[in-house]
Parts: C-alpha cells; structure tokens; sequence
C-alpha cells in the first residue's frame, strides 16, 4: 500500500518539531512502503504528493490537542487558511482534488500536545515523553496500514 506521511513544524521552536522529529524515526526505522514529506507547513504543492498514494498520514503538534495525542480520520474540506502557504490538513485534500479531479486517499491526522512552541526552545519534558507515546502508537499503526485499521484504533489512556 502506498502511504504517504506529511511531518510538519519547526524544530527551532520546541514542541512544534514533534512532527519533523517523528518524521525523522519512521525514516531511521525505514518504513520502505512510505513517502516521506517534511516542510515548516503545509502548502498548496502538498497536494500533488498525493497522487497515486492509496493512504495519508499527517503528523503535527498542537497546543490545543488532548493530551498526550489524537488521531482522527480527516476529510477534504473546501476554504483555505487566511493565505495559501500556511494549510491545514483537509484543505491539501481539497486542493488534491481541484486539481486532479480524483478523490483523495483516506487520510488522517495525528497531533499531539505540546507546550512549549518558542522560538530558540528545546523540547519540553512533557512534548518529549508525548513524542515517545505518538511513536509507540505509530507502531502498531505501521503493522496494519489500512483505513479500516486505522479507523479502529484505539488511541492510550492518557
């Protein structure tokens, strides 16, 4: 199946490099079946990375998530961000198929919580040991990557 897996933030900036940094072990764990794709954000040109990809995956940090993470199914969704170089997730699914016509993959995101976003800040303890569970979680979703898998997972006490 292909799978492609969107990491996005800013390492610079604590907390917020939780994407890029799990990113960085799926890579280290060599997961042969997934594109790897790791930006500051998500922008209009993510879309064409979807094209011939049977399954998405898009991992941030979010000040806002339940702890220590959530995982959800996400949807195309039409209205961009105040600007077209800062999107979110459901808006490169639509961009997807403005462009190609083609419904997107089913897709999903995980978020997980961070604390500390300023600039010049290393990871916090909190952000580091949720870094940690996200991993864990990853793995039993690279064991089984499919929707209907995924759709069934069951995300940790927190």
């Amino acid at each position: 199946m292909k799978l492609v897996v969107f990491g996005w933030g800013n390492v610079s900036r604590g907390d917020d490099g939780i994407g890029p940094l799990l990113l960085s072990r799926i890579e280290q764990a060599d997961w042969e079946e997934a594109l790897l794709i790791e930006d500051y954000q998500l922008q209009l040109e993510h879309a064409l990375d979807l094209d011939g990809a049977e399954l998405a995956l898009f991992i941030d940090a979010g000040t806002g998530t339940p702890a220590p993470f959530s995982f959800r199914e996400i949807f195309s969704r039409q209205g961009m961000t105040h600007t077209s170089h800062a999107l979110v997730p459901e808006s490169v699914l639509a961009v997807f198929y403005q462009v190609t016509g083609k419904t997107p993959p089913p897709a999903f995101l995980l978020c997980v919580r961070g604390e500390d976003f300023e600039l010049g800040a290393g990871l916090s303890l909190e952000g580091a040991a949720r870094l940690e569970q996200a991993w864990d979680f990853l793995q039993s979703l690279r064991e089984k990557p499919a929707p209907d898998s995924w759709r069934a997972s069951r995300l940790p006490k927190s």
